[in-house]
């Protein structure tokens, strides 16, 4: 019984963002929301999911990410236009949906994405995550796919969570190449807000056809200042039970999380 629980004190910490629902289950109350398939692909790869404090105190987020081995941010909400195109016309606007929590999230995972980068922690950006990545070093979204990119994929396709709704072109020597071991793969897609060009620090290492950034990765000149950075605009926690390529996103982030556990000790 020691030796287990030492195994278990030895699993890395995965600081991870959930989402808000307006109703939860107990009391209907606004409740912390987080799909069982993230923690299920952290907890397979060997770490151990820890749900983000639910606040916007600067201090307490800091010291989450500080006791933890790496962050995972997370999909869900639409991210408020507000903070990237304060001129969209109302058409487009009024398919955003506002977060139950009046944009306490966004708030939040800006925080938590400046500390990831002031303390060097291993960071997986999924879906919305990949989203306010971008907008956090000044980036740009297209708020509404359907209105905004003419020809395009469709995006939005709820029905095909756990299966590939389209393919992605990866850059060869990438991380994600690296990871995936293909340079065409299949994935899903369950969006409707999507990063056209990466901003400052980033690199675009995989695009969908009609040319919206499916996975992006730090440029070398910024590479070495982090342990681990993949940030990608499908869910791979729901393509884990099918695809080894996907399980593989989880192991070495969860690797590089355990790295960085070592480093700091």
């Amino acid at each position: 019984m020691a030796g287990l629980i030492l195994f278990m004190a030895k699993l890395p910490l995965i600081l991870v963002s959930p989402g808000i629902e307006k109703r939860g289950f107990e009391f209907g109350d606004l409740s912390v929301s987080l799909a069982v398939c993230y923690e299920n692909a952290v907890q397979a790869a060997g770490g151990i999911p820890v749900i983000a404090p639910v606040t916007t105190d600067h201090a307490l987020l800091a010291e989450a990410v500080r006791r933890t081995d790496g962050v995972m941010l997370t999909g869900g909400d639409d991210i408020d236009p507000g903070l990237y195109d304060k001129t969209l016309p109302k058409e487009v606007r009024k398919t955003v949906a506002q977060t139950p929590d009046g944009g306490a999230r966004d708030e939040r995972e800006l925080i938590l994405i400046r500390e990831i980068f002031r303390q060097h922690k291993p960071l997986l950006a999924i879906c919305r995550g990949h989203q306010m990545l971008n907008l956090a070093f000044g980036g740009t979204l297209i708020a509404d796919i359907r209105q905004q990119v003419p020809g395009a994929l469709k995006h939005w396709g709820m029905d095909q969570a756990f299966d590939f709704a389209h393919e992605v072109t990866v850059t060869p020597g990438s991380l994600f190449a690296k990871i995936c071991g293909k340079i065409v793969v299949g994935v899903n897609s369950t969006h409707h807000q999507a990063v056209v060009e990466p901003a400052g620090p980033f690199v675009a290492t995989a695009r969908s056809r009609d040319g919206l950034v499916e996975a992006m990765e730090l440029k070398p000149a910024f590479a070495a200042r982090m342990p681990f950075l993949l940030s990608v605009q499908f869910h791979p926690e729901r393509l884990t039970h099918k695809h080894a390529r996907y399980r593989a996103i989880f192991e070495k982030f969860v690797a590089a999380c355990i790295r960085a556990g070592k480093s700091k000790k």
